[in-house]
């Protein structure tokens, strides 16, 4: 049914046929959600039907959708104004009163997130990355020290997901006496649907046991909506808080930029800029990333899922597309309450299909916090230094911030000013380094890495204390084999390949 509906509106308007069984398709999930809300008690209930409204609004627009939602030719770069180097926005430097602009920016943490992909339980921003702190941690740090240091009282806002609220608040509580007020919300729950049927999967409301993977959270783009329903962001605005910082709590580099505040609160009235997108140069290892284009007369972001197949090589050409969004972004909260109340949000819909461990397909309706930028007035990109990108996706990434090639200082991350050049090194680690605790057990300590330019690790590697690695070391143990690197090492420009141990005498 999914595959006839959708083949069919590819061909242009929606005939009398298609336009009734999109109906059906939407009576009958109207139907199925009545039904499951039926099995929750009153307060879930509530609030999980205005997340199910969300839904079918989102599944509404899923069924209009008619082809891709980018016309190739029509793509754009942006014009230079409009994506201005940061070095530009620097150089109007700070006015003494900076207190008073950070005293109306609220910082958001896009914290929904599990981290399973490292192989760890719970909340990714939970994971130790540096000195025993966390992702958490961290932020915490950053923004403690901001309002100590510039006297002022910057709140910070975690958007947690039903996948990570319980364990987030357990820990909440240790930051009690910080300089820092913390408030959550969540993002919405919607139901993952069955592909062919284009139905709930879930049986009730519960979150767990033959439910657990009934559910999802559906993307950061729900941050408007969710932000709206929580209340939280009409007692920021009340507050006289005019700004969010948003970025995801696994980046490291994403810390409160008073340049960039400075400039959005520097604009004339009639001319106030609404959204700022950082953007940063591609290198060969984001040419995944979404990109900002001019569209229609309008800023837009382009993500990859949404380039026809025939110009995916183009699409990651660095040549054509030079800049990749980072997801740190600054939005208007008063924009955010007119475009909510409008319903005038629009945002491409990203389908995300998966299969569960049962082997059924399901799809899941998200949207971007990013795609929004064409739905807000003067619009802008600013193209920071890549020290603003620093997330923290695999072990690969979290070797890179717990070694000497990073200092630490109040919750923030800086490049070290002893190595010479200001790029990182290019580091992939096998499948053996895949989990956190895996990793961790392979390393005695974390290698001198200051001179290093490229690793490559694979296979059964441990390395012993105060190892240095210098240029391109390539150490690939194969299938059986086993390498020791030995304590105080020092490999440069080197390959080790076969079998090494250690042995204590």
């Amino acid at each position: 049914m999914y595959l006839s509906l959708v083949g069919l509106t590819r061909g242009g308007a929606m005939t009398e046929f298609q336009e009734k069984l999109r109906q059906q398709h939407e009576e009958s999930l109207h139907r199925e959600l009545e039904a499951l809300l039926s099995t929750a008690d009153h307060a879930d209930a509530q609030s999980s039907r205005k997340d199910f409204q969300g839904f079918q609004k989102l599944f509404h627009r899923f069924l209009q959708v008619k082809g891709p939602s980018v016309e190739w030719s029509k793509i754009n770069r942006p014009p230079e104004q409009s994506v201005q180097p940061y070095e530009k926005i620097k150089a109007k430097g700070l006015p003494a009163d900076i207190s008073t602009c950070l005293s109306k920016l609220a910082v958001v943490k896009l914290n929904g997130g599990l981290g399973t992909s490292m192989g760890c339980k719970g909340p990714k921003s939970l994971i130790s990355v540096r000195n025993e702190n966390t992702f958490l941690d961290l932020t915490v740090q950053q923004i403690e020290h901001l309002n100590k240091t510039f006297n002022t009282d910057v709140p910070l806002v975690l958007m947690n997901s039903f996948n990570t609220d319980d364990d987030t608040k357990k820990i909440l509580q240790k930051y009690k006496h910080h300089r820092v007020n913390i408030h959550t919300f969540n993002q919405s729950r919607y139901p993952r649907i069955n592909k062919e049927s284009l139905l709930p999967i879930a049986k009730n409301m519960a979150v767990n046991g033959e439910n657990a993977e009934a559910w999802y959270p559906p993307g950061h783009g729900d941050i408007y909506s969710s932000f709206s329903n929580s209340g939280l962001l009409d007692k920021l605005i009340t507050e006289g808080k005019e700004y969010i910082f948003v970025s995801n709590i696994d980046n490291l580099g994403a810390t409160v930029d008073l340049f960039i505040l400075h400039h959005l609160m520097s604009q004339p009235a009639d001319k106030r800029c609404e959204f700022i997108m950082e953007v940063t140069d591609k290198t060969r290892a984001d040419v995944k990333g979404g990109t900002l284009i001019q569209y229609d007369d309008h800023l837009r972001l382009l993500e990859i899922a949404q380039v026809p197949k025939a110009h995916v090589d183009e699409f990651k050409s660095v040549t054509k597309f030079k800049i990749f969004n980072t997801n740190n972004l600054w939005i208007s909260l008063p924009a955010i309450r007119r475009l909510q109340d409008k319903n005038a949000l629009d945002m491409e819909i990203i389908v995300n299909p998966k299969t569960l461990k049962g082997g059924l397909n399901v799809i899941q309706l998200e949207t971007a916090v990013g795609a929004a930028i064409k739905s807000f007035s003067n619009a802008m990109g600013v193209n920071v230094p890549r020290s603003r990108f620093l997330p923290v996706k695999t072990s690969s990434d979290l070797l890179l911030v717990m070694s000497n090639l990073y200092s630490l200082d109040a919750g923030s991350l800086t490049m070290s000013k002893r190595r010479e050049f200001p790029t990182t090194p290019h580091v992939k680690l096998g499948s053996s380094f895949t989990k956190v605790q895996e990793f961790l057990s392979r390393f005695d300590n974390i290698p001198d890495m200051l001179e290093l330019d490229h690793l490559t690790v694979s296979g059964d590697v441990t390395f012993g204390k105060n190892v240095s690695l210098k240029g391109t070391v390539i150490i690939i143990a194969n299938h059986g084999d086993r390498i020791d690197i030995p304590a105080g090492a020092m490999l440069e420009n080197k390959i080790v390949s076969g079998n090494l141990r250690i042995l204590d005498h």
